[in-house]
């Protein structure tokens, strides 16, 4: 009688633990999924690739611009803010080109260097760019990407999604993937060493 039970129990902890396999492996597919349409076109998408050094050579404040938080808002989201402007020779080329903060930077607003958040006071806004603009006469050189296809002129200070953050993303439902695997497998042998113990 206390075999029987033994038994029963043993199976039931081999299901839940063979239902925690798959279910780490659907979530891991999912993931996978999740960021195959969202992170990765971004990244291949995106034609800064090449990493050199710019060297500006003037950062201007200008009169506050008019732009929205994102395309296809309404008029209530549209907010002013001093536009940054830095202007950067290319050491690949030796080009004066326009520097933006991001990829996502230049599809916001091509006239600015850098587009702050919406909820931020005007305040705030403008002691940071005026922050930025100081640490740019400061720091004169610094890498920079821009597009050695020469589709895009100007270079980006940083990539929204860089080589090294889109392994990151894939590290942990590689992970969950590989230790669901695992319990499949390790509930598997379970199984068949019971099976051949019980045969013998």
């Amino acid at each position: 009688m206390l075999g029987k039970k033994l038994v029963t129990a043993q199976k039931r902890g081999e299901t839940r633990a063979l239902c925690l396999g798959l279910g780490m492996v659907a979530c891991s597919m999912m993931m996978y999924f999740f960021i195959g349409i969202t992170i990765v076109p971004f990244y291949t998408k995106s034609v800064w690739t090449t990493e050199t050094v710019c060297k500006v050579l003037k950062a201007n404040i200008k009169d506050r611009v008019f732009c929205p938080n994102s395309k296809g808002s309404e008029d209530e989201e549209i907010f002013p803010y001093p536009c940054l402007q830095v202007w950067v020779n290319l050491t690949a080329s030796g080009q004066e080109v326009m520097l933006y903060q991001t990829e996502d930077t230049l599809e916001r607003n091509p006239k600015c260097s850098y587009v702050p958040d919406k909820l931020e006071n005007s305040k705030e806004v403008k002691a940071r760019i005026e922050t930025i603009a100081s640490n740019f006469k400061k720091y004169q050189t610094f890498p920079c990407y821009y597009d050695p296809g020469g589709t895009q002129t100007n270079v980006i200070l940083s990539r929204l999604y860089p080589a090294k953050g889109l392994l990151f993303a894939f590290l942990w439902p590689t992970l969950m993937f590989t230790g669901g695997c695992l319990i499949i497998v390790l509930v598997k042998i379970s199984q068949y060493v019971s099976v051949l113990s019980a045969w013998q």
